[in-house]
């Protein structure tokens, strides 16, 4: 009996091929121009963090003044578009973040199995040891296993310093 072979959108990708989509996702992204680079990167930074109910009482003096959209060089309708925008563009990067997680929370479970098989490993290593016809196939790997294992290995503490005698008065 044939196994079904799974479906485009059930295939599982490998790192390289995440890799290879993320960056040809990056390159579909619009950017909008940058502010001026003389601008100080701190004004720039609050920039970003205008109150909100500031900019839409902003934007709707805009609206109403046609000598404000002139020394703007923008219309309201300009700029209520890129704020609509940039809200839009806030639930792409909450699903960014999200993705992130769920990606460094899978490879930590990944590295966390590799690690209690490293340790397992060990342990059947010195017990096989024991045995004769094992030993010497195994000591060299269990006497690197045992200068690198930081888990079973006890730390010197620290000498405590002698206590200082009190001056008298």
């Amino acid at each position: 009996m044939e196994t079904p072979t799974p479906s485009p959108a059930t295939a599982m990708l490998s790192p390289e091929e995440v890799v290879q989509q993320l960056r040809a996702l990056r390159e579909q992204i619009p950017l909008p121009d940058a502010l001026p680079a003389a601008m100080p990167a701190s004004r720039r930074r609050r920039l970003a963090h205008v109150d909100a109910n500031f900019i839409v009482a902003a934007i709707n003096a805009t609206g109403a003044s046609p000598t404000i959209q002139t020394a703007l060089g923008r219309t309201d309708a300009d700029l209520r578009q890129e704020t609509d925008v940039s809200d839009r563009w806030t639930a792409v990067i909450d699903e960014v973040r999200s993705l992130l997680q769920s990606l460094t929370d899978a490879n930590a479970v990944r590295r966390q199995r590799v690690g209690l098989a490293a340790l397992q490993t060990y342990q059947i290593c010195q017990q096989l040891a024991r045995d004769d016809v094992h030993a010497s196939r195994l000591a060299a790997h269990i006497g690197e296993m045992k200068k690198l294992n930081k888990f079973g290995r006890s730390r010197r503490k620290a000498p405590q310093p002698a206590p200082q005698p009190q001056p008298t008065q």
